[in-house]
């Protein structure tokens, strides 16, 4: 979720074939990040397993197949702090969320657990493998992608996670009137994220000329730490959404 979040990828280029949605970072899982894969992991951790997901059995609670619910997938939470917090909010949602960076990963299962938050399931792998094999078309409410790596280098731009390819895959896998939300506060890879969405046919802007393109943060999307540090220094924040027409 923040800025330091393991998401990357290239952004107006073919995906190479061994492409990953993020990179391996290293980090230290504390006790009670180990403990939450422990004692929570069973039941919120999802088995990568190509197929068509079954999205009732997937968030199924005591045994009991859950009932239909608008599924929201969400790429790179970092420690998932505001993922949690739009669970909580958004209570009649399912939220899938793709993370590959252990700490991270132990960090929201134990807020599920402290919080209660059922809504929740995690898939601790590649999103673009997700998306790919486990995601048919049409299944989508909607997808988050917030404070993805922004790779500030020029000669690092191409290791962006926001680019076409990944954009018509996730488009494709939209409802009609569904939406992807991404936010960033690099300013550089906003522009970036503009031009990419915009560029996606089955794609609309929700947000008009006068806001220049860029959305209102929705209410849902909580202000992190770390959002909030930057916006004292000075620091822009820029939220883009789109609809699938």
């Amino acid at each position: 979720m923040t800025s330091d979040s393991p998401t990357q990828a290239p952004a107006s280029v073919a995906f190479p074939k061994n492409i990953k949605s993020f990179v391996k970072r290293a980090g230290r899982t504390t006790t009670g990040q180990a403990k939450a894969f422990e004692v929570w992991g069973p039941q919120f951790l999802l088995t990568y397993v190509p197929g068509p997901m079954n999205m009732a059995k997937a968030f199924a609670l005591n045994g009991q197949d859950a009932a239909p619910a608008p599924v929201i997938l969400e790429i790179g939470f970092g420690m998932g702090e505001a993922t949690a917090h739009i669970a909580k909010v958004r209570p009649n949602a399912h939220f899938l969320c793709c993370e590959v960076h252990e700490p991270g990963v132990g960090a929201l299962l134990k807020r599920i657990g402290e919080q209660d938050i059922q809504n929740i399931r995690i898939l601790q792998h590649d999103a673009v493998e997700v998306i790919d094999n486990m995601l048919a078309l049409a299944s989508l409410d909607g997808v988050h992608i917030f404070f993805p790596d922004p790779w500030h280098k020029s000669r690092h731009n191409k290791r962006r996670l926001i680019q076409a390819p990944l954009i018509a895959k996730l488009a494709a896998r939209l409802k009609p009137g569904a939406y992807i939300h991404c936010a960033t506060d690099w300013e550089p890879y906003a522009v970036q994220i503009l031009e990419v969405l915009s560029a996606e046919p089955i794609l609309q802007n929700t947000a008009t000329q006068d806001q220049g393109g860029y959305a209102i943060k929705p209410d849902y999307r909580p202000l992190t730490k770390f959002e909030n540090r930057g916006l004292k220094l000075g620091h822009g924040v820029w939220d883009v959404v789109f609809k699938r027409v």
